[in-house]
């Protein structure tokens, strides 16, 4: 069972928009996916009951009332959407339950610096500092040719950990989000510029990288 959380203690970064589109991605290509929702908002919640019946099926947990208890034993993927303003015992809590963290971040002054200290925090947890956890981050929202996406690209190609992704601000998601699909279960002739900015991402969650040794 492999186990995948979304975190920035940041909120607004776009967490349950990663987190959806991880879990109907593997859901497509035929693996038991369960998406824990740790944030009490319930959006990763509310996406999986706008899926569609005819779409494979994602497992809810409401991981923020009931923790991982609920999620089926049979399940192969395990996608968590962790909760803004997640410091402390709470971080230390949360990052037990995975082998894999992405950290999603916005191209905004604010952000970078709220980013920055998250990260620093998130190095200090136990499990990270015994490299049994693996940490990528990737750019969401982002605009090319923008000064502050600039800003967002050195600050994240600075960082000790894999920079893999730079996602578009773009209202394909918005659209796959509202109907309970992922981007990858939108028209290619619509959605392959998305596509293409996933491959990275989803190349280095499949390979051994990004599973602690």
């Amino acid at each position: 069972m492999r186990h995948i959380m979304v975190m920035n203690s940041k909120g607004g970064s776009g967490k349950s928009t990663i987190a959806t589109t991880l879990a109907s991605y593997y859901a497509t290509k035929g693996q038991a996916v369960a998406l824990v929702d740790f944030d009490e908002q319930g959006s990763s919640l509310d996406w999986i009951e706008r899926r569609p019946a005819d779409r494979p099926p994602v497992t809810g947990v409401a991981g923020f009332r009931d923790g991982m208890r609920p999620v089926p034993r049979s399940s192969d993927i395990v996608v968590i959407d962790a909760p803004a303003r997640t410091h402390g015992r709470e971080l230390t809590d949360l990052v037990r339950y995975a082998e894999t963290v992405v950290v999603p971040v916005l191209p905004s002054t604010v952000d970078i610096q709220a980013t920055d200290k998250f990260i620093d925090e998130l190095l200090d947890v136990g499990r990270v500092e015994r490299k049994e956890v693996k940490l990528a981050v990737v750019a969401n929202r982002f605009r090319e040719h923008t000064l502050i996406a600039q800003e967002l690209d050195e600050y994240l190609s600075k960082l000790k950990m894999p920079y893999l992704a730079k996602l578009r601000d773009a209202q394909n998601y918005v659209r796959a989000y509202t109907r309970g699909l992922g981007i990858f279960e939108l028209p290619e002739y619509l959605a392959w510029p998305d596509w293409e900015q996933w491959k990275p991402l989803l190349a280095w969650l499949n390979s051994k990288r990004s599973v602690p040794a």
